[in-house]
Parts: C-alpha cells; structure tokens; sequence
C-alpha cells in the first residue's frame, strides 16, 4: 500500500492533482460534494479537458484512484490537498467551502498527518481560519501532533505546454517539519518545488501573480476604448510594442475576464488590505470597475455597429462564437462572454451560441446552441467573437458572415470590426 492522499474537490484544480498523485504512486481519494461529478469520475467520464477519459480509465485500472462525497472513505489519510472554491458574495470572501472541508476532515486527522490548502485566499486564511477548525474537530495541535501548510494552485486549463507536472509549485509550512514534508509530497508530484518562507507569503505570491494579469488587461481594455475612439488600432500598436525584447510584457483587450481567478482573486487582496489597514487599494478597484464593464461596452459597440447598417439590437440575430472565458477550455466560470449574452438577451436580441467546449445545461435557456456552420453564418445579422478557441474556422467566419464584431482579433476584412 502506497500513502494515502485525499483531494478535496474534484474540479480544475483537484482532479488533475488526483490523476498525477495516482501515476506517482499515492492511492488517491477525491472527495466531492456533487454526486453528478463523482458519479461521472467513477465511470471514468471526465468533465474536465485537460484530463482524458483514458487517463480516469487508468487511474480506475490502477487500483489507486476512488471518488466518493463520503468522508468516511478519506479515513486513515496521511496527506489531505483542499482544493475547493472560495467565491465571494456580496463583495466579500466566502470561505464556507474551505469551512466544510475543514470541519469534515479534522475528526479524520491522526498523528503525523498532513494538510494542505491549495484555494485562493487572503493571506492569513490557513493559519488564522483553518488551524482552528482542524484543532479543534481532532483535537491534536499544529505542529505539535501534525503537519499544516498551503501551496497556491496555479492551473491554467486548455494550457498544452505548462501543465501541473512542469509548472513550478510553491509550497509553504507552518514550521519547517511542515514546509519540509510538504515539500517532499509535491516533489514527487511537480518537477520544480519553490519554497517560501511562511503560509502568509505563498497566500499572497498566489494573489499577486492574478492582480498583476488582472491589472494589465484592465490596462488594455481602458486603453482599447480610448484608441478606438481616438480611431488608432489598438492591435497593431500592441503588436508593435510586443516587439521590444525588455521591459514589456504583451497583455491584448477583450470582453472583460473570467474564471476564478482574475474577477475574484484580486478582490480578496483588496478586501484584506481594507479590513487590516483601513485602506483602500485602489489599483485593484479601478481595474474591477473598468473589466467588469468591458461586457456592457462589448454590448454598446454591437449595438452603435447594428445601427449604422439600420438594424436595432432587438430582433436582430446574433451569433456568439465562444463562452468559455478562454480559449480551448469549457470553463465558463464568471465568463464575460456569458455576461455579454445575458445583456444581449435582455435587450431582445435573437442570440445564439457555438462553443463545443461549454456543456448547454450550464447557460440560459434563452441563448440556444449551434454549430457555426456557414448556413448559420451567412444567417446571422452580426457574428461576436468572444472566446478565440482554435476550432473555429475564421477564415470561413470573416467571408460568410455580413458583419464581425472581433474582440479577439481573429478576423479580418471590410466585415470586420474589432474591439
């Protein structure tokens, strides 16, 4: 028998962590709460792209590999990973999931085990929330009776060259028996360990590196509605300026960012500084308040092109190509693409959507899906790129449809308007 590892949650994070710990060798428990998601990993059907269902059959066949929603099938764990979601509602971090997970795991804990935290959250979260919990439901102390450490997931779905095992991992510990075995667990996992000096410095490492994308395309974005009214092209200076080999990093404008990471993460930092400084960070605030518009004005510059060829928005049939909130992924988690299609919906467009990676029972019932053939091109008074995904055929999009908002810039052509 293999060390037992549990993986709280089965999502974008959990399951790929799963499957490398089975082909390290761990015998592996996912727990998750949704009884669809264990139902499907347990007929090995993944819904997660950057895990096949062959690598679920292999996991199966190994012998290592069990999702439940019963704890009690987490007993005896020597590592616990706790990788579940931290939302926020009504502004504020809700840390009720990493509650739950903690609650359900401490009367588990036993001499000498382990527990990370892998969910972004504010600095402090594993020391000053979650030792709490486990002490008090095993009723054994950190670090005296076991081990406590967080190390920030860093997954990038539909991502083909950086993938968990060759992204390099940062790991942190209450104290250095802590930091060391943690270090030991993902070392066998990852290729490259980065280990930082206490929990609070990885909470925050995890932070930074989002409110640093977070910030940069809020900077495009802004910058995109100024150079369009200015009538310069944005795309060709970014691409001029991604020429200089120093000092410049290429971030493009769209319709606004999704996923967990950048519309939430950032405001965790924010919410933190507030609440133990007093003070407001504003880098944070502005870039929230000029992305999360970026869907109403994908919408407003739709609307401004529809009526310069005498169509109102409402009747009008709008194709979107793309829903996830990036490229070659499902993941459709606080998606502007999503948020551009309610607007539209409301506003009495005829909308309807291609994206091969996004389930339908995720959206609306209002928005039906489609296949972009060249029939429902042509058909379309205006087609939206979104969510640049490979798979579509620009080439086909650009000379079928009558007219292309591109948010993406993917097309080309006197039909074509870019963001």
């Amino acid at each position: 028998m293999g060390e037992k590892l549990v993986v709280v949650g089965q999502g974008y994070v959990g399951l790929p962590l799963a499957m490398r710990a089975v082909q390290a060798g761990f015998d592996v428990v996912g727990v998750d709460v949704d009884e669809w998601r264990v139902k499907r990993l347990n007929a090995a059907e993944s819904y997660v792209e950057d895990i096949g269902d062959d690598v679920l059959a292999a996991a199966h066949r190994s012998g290592r590999y069990l999702a439940s929603t019963d704890y009690a099938d987490a007993e005896n764990f020597d590592i616990c990973v706790i990788t579940v979601p931290t939302p926020l509602r009504e502004g504020v971090p809700d840390l009720r999931h990493i509650g739950s997970a903690g609650e359900s795991v401490a009367p588990l804990l036993r001499p000498g085990a382990t527990v990370v935290l892998e969910s972004t959250t504010y600095p402090g979260t594993t020391e000053e929330y979650l030792r709490p919990l486990l002490e008090e439901g095993s009723g054994l102390r950190t670090p005296e009776d076991f081990l406590l450490g967080y190390s920030p997931e860093r997954i990038d779905p539909g991502n083909a060259r950086w993938r968990l095992e060759n992204t390099p991992k940062i790991v942190s510990g209450i104290d250095e028996a802590s930091l060391e075995r943690i270090r030991g667990f993902y070392g066998r996992i990852v290729e490259e360990v980065v280990p930082v000096s206490s929990l609070q410095v990885a909470e925050l490492c995890k932070l930074l590196e989002n409110t640093f994308r977070h910030v940069n395309i809020a900077l495009v974005n802004e910058l995109s509605i100024f150079a369009q009214q200015l009538g310069i092209d944005v795309w060709e200076a970014i691409d001029a300026a991604s020429t200089k080999p120093f000092g410049y990093m290429r971030f493009t404008p769209g319709p606004g960012v999704g996923g967990h990471c950048l519309p939430i993460d950032p405001s965790y930092l924010s919410w933190k500084v507030k609440r133990s400084l007093g003070h407001n960070f504003r880098f944070v605030e502005l870039a929230n308040d000029i992305n999360d518009h970026m869907p109403e004005h994908v919408a407003h510059r739709l609307i401004l092109a529809l009526n310069q060829r005498c169509k109102p928005i409402r009747g009008s049939r709008v194709l979107l190509l793309g829903l996830a909130y990036k490229k070659n992924a499902g993941d459709c988690r606080e998606s502007p693409a999503i948020e551009v299609a309610k607007i539209l919906c409301k506003l009495g467009a005829d909308v309807r959507a291609a994206d091969p990676y996004v389930d339908d029972f995720l959206l609306s019932e209002r928005i039906e899906m489609v296949e972009p053939t060249e029939r429902e091109l042509a058909r379309a008074d205006a087609v939206v790129v979104l969510t640049d995904h490979d798979c579509f055929d620009y080439e086909l999009v650009q000379r079928t449809a009558p007219f292309v908002f591109d948010t993406r810039d993917r097309c080309r052509g006197a039909s074509v308007e870019r963001l």
